[in-house]
């Protein structure tokens, strides 16, 4: 997928989240009056803002993350520093998360500023150089402002959801009344039809939501692409070696799976497990493996592209990095 496809494919999927999203809270508007869907939605977007700007200390809690020092590891730190340079961003705070997986994620908010952790298992599994392409992924992150926009439009289906549920069970909008707009009998039954739709369209919604989450994946690579000598090739190896991690018989690690949107894989992706340690093996490994309907299905569902197809357009950027 080239630069001029991911642009054109992230601005039509926001178009089409922001543009379906207002078309049919217009509609509700028309129909039910304006005051009592204004407020649900500015509750709505309240928690969600109010999530964005705690949620690095609710990660904090729950991973157990702290802050990497320059004397502790001056070489990652280095590594951030150079990269960010590279990137035209502020250098973010370093970080370790205690999460039982090879991993890294990029997140912040107006009160913490910008931060990038590792995982202990990601720097035990991954060389320096690897350790050094997830790092020039997760910069891309913070570049392209990834968790500003995806907090934004991910706030368009809860508030989707937040009011079909408020329809089709509190029954907050009734008919009849002064401002019934004057619709006679079965105003609650339709009220509980309309928030079954709204319901649905937030599912709709999430789908549009998942896509520009996994359109956005290939552009953080791209910038790994673009500011780390032989990206290409050192993500490739590093996403293989992340992907083949033996992960706990009992599949999903405990805390992990609230926040894997974060991570640069999904954490709880068991489906990709090679029998050899040679990381060009394990790379060539999933290049050559043919995609069923079973893999597209699952990766509809996931933040992250299928690891197959991220390996594959890693590939045309090493023969094409300029795309």
């Amino acid at each position: 997928m080239g630069l001029a496809q991911l642009r054109l494919s992230m601005l039509a999927t926001m178009t089409i989240i922001i543009g379906l999203s207002t078309l049919v809270l217009t509609a509700i508007m028309l129909y039910f009056g304006v005051f009592n869907i204004i407020v649900v939605g500015i509750l709505v977007v309240v928690i969600n803002v109010l999530q964005w700007l705690f949620a690095p200390y609710l990660l904090g809690a729950v991973y157990r993350i702290r802050k990497i020092s320059s004397t502790e590891n001056p070489q990652l730190n280095q590594i951030v520093n150079n990269l960010s340079q590279k990137c035209h961003i502020k250098a973010p705070q370093l970080m370790l998360a205690q999460v039982p997986v090879p991993n890294a994620f990029a997140y912040g908010s107006p009160l913490t500023g910008s931060r990038v952790a590792v995982t202990p298992g990601l720097l035990s599994t991954l060389n320096i150089d690897e350790v050094e392409a997830v790092l020039g992924h997760e910069l891309g992150h913070l570049r392209h402002k990834d968790v500003q926009v995806m907090m934004a439009v991910s706030a368009l289906p809860s508030i989707f959801m937040y009011l079909g549920y408020s329809l089709m069970w509190s029954g907050m909008f009734s008919s009849g009344g002064s401002g019934g707009r004057g619709r006679s009998g079965g105003g609650n039954g339709n009220g509980a039809v309309i928030g079954i739709a709204l319901m649905a369209f937030s599912y709709l919604l999430t789908f549009f939501t998942l896509w520009l989450s996994r359109v956005r994946e290939y552009f953080a690579d791209r910038n790994s692409v673009q500011v780390v000598d032989n990206g290409a090739w050192k993500l490739s190896t590093a996403l293989a070696k992340i992907a083949n991690y033996k992960k706990p018989a009992r599949g999903k690690p405990n805390g992990v799976s609230a926040f894997k949107c974060l991570f640069i894989t999904d954490p709880g992706d068991t489906s990709q497990v090679s029998r050899s340690l040679d990381a060009s093996y394990m790379v060539q490994e999933l290049l050559n493996k043919k995609l069923t309907t079973g893999d597209k299905v699952v990766e509809a569902f996931s933040t992250h592209p299928n690891m197959t197809k991220r390996l594959r357009a890693l590939q045309q950027l090493s023969q094409n990095p300029n795309a």
